[in-house]
């Protein structure tokens, strides 16, 4: 079968080299033919792509990024050689399904590659890796899964249903490649209740490129106040306009929401969060549509080195396979908690779209399959505010949120400190806004300490 003239077709490993051992097989295997290790099937490599070194007539010489690869998702359906079909796996099977493909010994676990560099066959026949800042074994098996049939996917490009992701060293510098896939004179639109450190991007650093709508830049629920946003409507709207629409997708995670399904051409993560789950790496994840924005973010993640390293894709790849278990178990606690301040006489409001009373709870339920579990609450006073964040035992005072551990954090001080007070006032973000991540602890242990510190406090 001919290849298309934009496509350059791979198979890597089609064989174990013979410089390894091959295993023995066992009696019951002994006359069945499988392959001796995991490998990758055929993937559509991009040529002249972005990633890619140009020569002097500006042709693409070859691929460095195996990044930069756009890998075939896995089908919806499954079909196997007796005629019968395969189930679409859920989310948590995915989580611990894919597979490592590119150690040529079997292991379980995917190997750490920590280096900077790769040895190359000769001086003139370059091997598939060559520069870490271009391309890493760990890193791609985070970016480009193999499943147990040997069908090629991004794994989280399959999560959040996309063509393609990319990792980044923070949730920041995948935002801020973002911004460079517009021009000068250009416009982004975002939501006034955003991320403190998107707005501070936004209304700090950006302008200084000169770029004034291209992009809609999108979240829901908003963190911190809890406000729901119709992805789906804004969605059709910037595209009637020829703009692109990203939605922060951090707070959700793609357990709960899958922002492309709506019509959203970029998502974003920070996988500090809840995909990674543990608090002990910075990372930050890009799920796009399309060929095009592929290759222009393989290009950007490449050219400014903006790669997440060996040994952070190796923690996110041992965390992410628990994130179902532990969004499930932290959204249930949330509701209890949730529940519990929205009856508590300190409490003058809670913000959280899995109460009833939220207004925009029928809107966020047709475009999440739940709330998640980061809340926010007021208390009408400062003094009572501060006493209940330092006053808790259980929860950590940090900024971020997605932790196994609960978190319990003041905005206006700490993650969105950047905005300006005025700023802040016009948005509604109070001084007393109390915002927790709530995580996998008992449910009445944290129950029972924050009504410890709510009726210890101030009056």
């Amino acid at each position: 079968m001919a290849a298309a003239a934009a496509t350059r077709l791979f198979l890597l490993h089609s064989s174990p080299p013979s410089s390894l051992p091959c295993p023995n097989p066992s009696p019951s295997s002994a006359h069945t033919p499988r392959p001796a290790y995991p490998r990758l099937a055929l993937a559509h490599r991009m040529a002249a792509a972005p990633a890619a070194i140009a020569g002097p007539s500006g042709d693409s010489e070859r691929d460095l990024s195996a990044s930069a690869v756009s890998l075939e998702a896995l089908g919806a359906v499954e079909s196997s050689g007796d005629g019968l079909e395969r189930k679409e796996p859920s989310v948590a099977t995915i989580l611990t399904s894919f597979e490592n493909s590119f150690d040529k010994y079997g292991a379980l676990s995917t190997p750490l590659y920590q280096t900077a560099t790769f040895k190359q066959p000769s001086a003139t026949v370059n091997g598939a890796y060559d520069y870490t800042r271009s391309g890493n074994p760990t890193r791609d098996v985070l970016q480009s899964g193999i499943d147990k049939f040997y069908h090629t996917f991004s794994l989280m490009a399959k999560l959040e249903k996309a063509d393609q992701a990319f990792c980044f060293t923070s949730g920041m510098a995948s935002l801020a490649a973002v911004t460079h896939l517009l021009q000068a004179g250009q416009e982004i639109v975002a939501g006034e209740d955003i991320y403190g450190g998107s707005d501070r991007l936004l209304s700090q650093v950006v302008p200084r490129n000169g770029i004034v709508v291209k992009l809609v830049w999108l979240e829901s629920p908003t963190n911190p106040r809890q406000q729901i946003t119709d992805i789906k409507k804004i969605s059709e709207i910037a595209h009637s306009h020829g703009a692109l629409v990203l939605v922060d997708n951090s707070i959700m995670s793609p357990v709960l929401s899958w922002p492309i399904e709506l019509g959203a051409d970029i998502v974003m993560h920070s996988a500090t969060k809840f995909i990674a789950g543990h608090s002990d790496l910075m990372a930050g994840i890009l799920a796009v549509k399309g060929e095009s924005l592929a290759k222009e973010i393989a290009f950007l993640q490449n050219a400014e080195g903006s790669g997440l390293a060996p040994f952070d894709c190796w923690l996110c790849l041992r965390g992410i396979k628990t994130m179902a278990l532990r969004v499930e178990k932290q959204q249930d606690n949330a509701q209890k908690i949730a529940e519990f301040l929205a009856s508590h006489p300190r409490v003058k409001q809670v913000n959280y779209a899995g109460l009833p009373d939220h207004p925009g709870r029928s809107l966020h339920y047709s475009q999440a399959k739940g709330a998640g579990s980061v809340l926010s609450f007021q208390t009408g006073s400062l003094s009572l505010s501060k006493h209940v964040v330092e006053t808790t035992k259980y929860f950590n005072v940090t900024v971020s949120f997605g932790s196994v551990k609960s978190l319990i954090s003041l905005p206006c001080f700490m993650s969105h400190a950047s905005i300006p007070s005025s700023v802040r006032e016009e948005r509604g973000l109070t001084d007393d806004l109390v915002r927790i991540s709530v995580g996998i602890e008992d449910v009445d242990d944290l129950i029972a300490d924050l009504d410890y510190a709510l009726r210890s406090g101030p009056a």
